[in-house]
């Protein structure tokens, strides 16, 4: 386990031993693979073959699938199938809404002011690009900006008081003392924005089994041009990137006891893999929920999702978050007086109930697109890579959700999101030293991967996992460690031909 109190130590890269070069047949069938790795132990126990397609997997949401077209940079903007005239509607306000951009109070403008003082984004839109995900700066400011990911900023409790809401589950972390839950780098006219986050790479060669070789970016992070004085000497830093937004409804829906039956904390079946849930505050609800949304399963529900990130990426407040100053700090005195666009009619907020409702609504119901190529032979020789190297394992292919009121095309659907949802130890590599509520700082939630091979159709870019380092599909699975370093070396000793067949399989979903 990671010591809580121990500030993070900068990312690190565990690269071992050169790989054996050998089949997918013989690691099956022979135990043939990486020395002393865990899937050297268990091949012999993996399953040969991947169960054949069902035939509602080609629809990943369920009836909720959307059939719009998804060859367009707009493929993750849609609506779920099913969702009715009166929904459409609904989600189209929502969507208006997820676009606004915000200005700063007082305005002309009252429907759209409140922004900040300081803050991350204008709009909700800025950060979840075409509802997709962010990415890294493509060069330090002010060569560019880092709209669309931030660093989480918070300390090891120091009081008795701050122990017993963590103990309680009350808060996930403690605030960085002078700047908050993040790093804000950007402030309306006449205040200074917080700083800046600067990060520098270093190129580390990663060898396969069949004498490739392929080169990882680890990133080392810091803040420049900070604005109101020290950070606190433990504060522990970690990078996010705003994750698409498809299919979250649907994971809201799946039934609480479906994802809990996957937990094996103490890894009691001998597979190397322990995920465990995390165990939240609901704000709403007052009493501890389920973690679903969020890096580390962070947060309970997608209005509370909602909340946290209108008040601390852009500063508005909602019904979930009331506070009209966003993440200032008691130690920012001028951000705590600034005007705010808090008005009578939202209900004393700068979002109302109705709207922010609408918001709420149209994140639960963009559409998952349905699958591609899910014939092709290549993928489907992919899938059978995919479950012998027991990838499954933690990204676990379906659930079928309960019942949500009001709302049929989310309800009592098979759905194939290939995420058990759970925390898994990650190894050390990607590890951020920063806990959060049960997670420890080498803990991540599983990723869904629905979508993922239409990342560069609608974003651009094929940079993934939690701060956007690798630079596609095949660098995230060689970053992985910890409960995951067994199916990654068994990745790394496939042939050319044999990854290349996985990654399509995985892109396919």
């Amino acid at each position: 386990m990671i010591d809580r109190n121990k500030p993070p130590p900068r990312l690190a890269l565990s690269v071992g031993p050169g790989l054996i070069a050998v089949g997918i047949a013989a690691l099956v069938s022979a135990g043939a693979g990486v020395a002393g790795s865990k899937l050297e132990q268990q091949a012999v126990a993996l399953p040969k073959t991947a169960p054949p397609d069902e035939a509602d997997e080609a629809f990943p949401g369920g009836t909720a699938t959307t059939n719009e077209s998804i060859d367009t940079h707009e493929a993750f903007s849609h609506f779920s199938h099913g969702i009715g005239f009166e929904g459409e509607a609904r989600f189209k306000v929502g969507n208006a809404i997820f676009r606004k951009l915000w200005v700063s109070a007082p305005s002309s403008t009252t429907g759209s002011d409140g922004l900040g003082p300081l803050y991350n984004s204008r709009s909700c839109q800025s950060c979840h690009i075409k509802d997709g995900r962010g990415h890294p700066p493509n060069g330090n400011y002010p060569q560019d900006t880092a709209e669309s990911m931030f660093l989480r900023l918070s300390i090891p409790p120091e009081t008795d008081e701050q122990r017993r809401l963590i103990a309680e589950h009350k808060v996930n972390t403690i605030d960085e003392p002078t700047y908050g839950a993040q790093l804000q780098e950007t402030a309306i006219q006449g205040f200074d924005n917080e700083g800046h986050m600067h990060i520098t790479y270093e190129e580390v060669p990663v060898k396969l089994g069949d004498g490739g070789t392929v080169s990882l970016r680890r990133p080392t992070y810091s803040i420049a041009d900070l604005k109101y004085g020290p950070l606190h000497p433990e504060t522990m830093i970690s990078p996010r990137v705003a994750p698409p937004m498809i299919g979250l409804g649907l994971i809201e829906a799946i039934p609480e006891e479906q994802i809990r039956a996957h937990a094996d904390p103490d890894d009691k079946d001998g597979d190397g893999i322990s995920g465990r849930t995390n165990e939240v505050w609901s704000i709403e609800d007052q009493r501890l929920e389920l973690g679903r949304f969020g890096w580390k399963a962070g947060t309970p529900s997608i209005r509370q999702q909602s909340g946290a990130a209108f008040a601390g990426d852009i500063g508005i407040s909602n019904p979930v978050v009331p506070k009209a100053s966003g993440d200032c700090t008691k130690a920012q005195t001028f951000c705590l007086n600034a005007p705010n666009g808090n008005s009578e009619r939202d209900g004393g907020l700068e979002i109302g109930q109705k709207l922010f409702d609408m918001v709420v609504f149209y994140a639960q119901n963009l559409a998952v697109p349905p699958r591609r190529n899910s014939t092709d032979a290549k993928v489907a020789s992919g899938k059978a890579l995919f479950y012998a190297l027991n990838c499954q394992g933690c990204h676990t292919p379906s659930f079928t959700t309960g019942k949500v009121e009001g709302q049929p095309q989310l309800s009592n659907q098979k759905i194939w999101p290939y995420s058990d949802l759970l925390l898994h130890d990650m190894g050390e590599g990607l590890a951020d030293n920063r806990p959060e509520g049960m997670a420890d700082g080498r803990e991540w939630r599983t990723a869904p991967l629905w979508g993922l091979g239409l990342t560069q159709l609608v974003n651009g870019h094929t940079l993934f996992l939690h701060d956007g380092r690798a630079r596609n599909i095949e660098e995230a699975i060689l970053w992985h460690g910890g409960e995951a370093q067994a199916s990654r070396d068994g990745f790394a000793a496939l042939s050319q031909d044999e990854r290349e067949a996985l990654l399509a399989f995985v892109a396919s979903l």
